[in-house]
């Protein structure tokens, strides 16, 4: 059987294809962190409870202003003001409740027609089990809704590679001081 130039090349253009699939598998290979390095283990659904003291009033505010913009004054929802808070996080709705950890982060005042909050918090545990881990939401909360819904998108120690989402609702508001306590409801996947 007498080779033609068009099969040559038509083998030497398999061959290479062939290798360069596998030099590019190798090198792959070689650049992947293996999943036990990275904690991955079964899949959890983690429900958490509990409570955030927000205090705006007296001496020691967990929730203060750090910017605004030059209309924020003169909007009636507050729009272009950002906030930082290092909020209470409690077992139960009274400040004296058992402490489990805090919400740091920031609160950006977002919409022009209500008062609509973008929130990115990292929710840090100091108590039990998951003392030292974190869990991270960024979203929307809606001061007109009832329930807020809110995406967790990250987290640490326990809660490595967490998403989900928090449901959060007001418990309790004073008219006079403007201190609220917000109940929560995180539904986690986590390794």
């Amino acid at each position: 059987m007498v080779k033609t130039p068009q099969k040559t090349t038509l083998t030497l253009f398999i061959f290479l294809i062939i290798f360069s699939f596998l030099s590019l598998t190798i090198a792959y290979d070689n650049n992947t962190i293996p999943e036990n390095n990275l904690g991955f283990k079964r899949e959890k659904l983690t429900h958490l409870h509990f409570y955030i003291q927000d205090v705006v009033s007296g001496r020691n505010p967990s929730f203060v202003q750090v910017a605004e913009a030059a209309t924020t004054n003169a909007s009636s929802v507050s729009f272009g003001m950002v906030t930082v808070v290092d909020e209470l996080l409690t077992a139960g709705p009274e400040p004296t409740s058992k402490q489990v950890g805090r919400v740091q982060g920031m609160i950006a005042f977002a919409s022009q027609s209500e008062v609509g909050l973008l929130m990115t918090l990292n929710y840090v545990f100091t108590e039990g089990k998951y003392n030292g881990s974190t869990i991270s939401i960024l979203g929307r909360k809606a001061n007109s809704l009832t329930v807020n819904e809110m995406p967790i998108v990250g987290g640490s120690g326990l809660f490595k590679f967490a998403r989900g989402y928090a449901q959060l609702r007001p418990y309790k508001f004073n008219a006079t001081s403007s201190d609220a306590v917000f109940e929560y409801n995180f539904y986690v996947l986590h390794y």
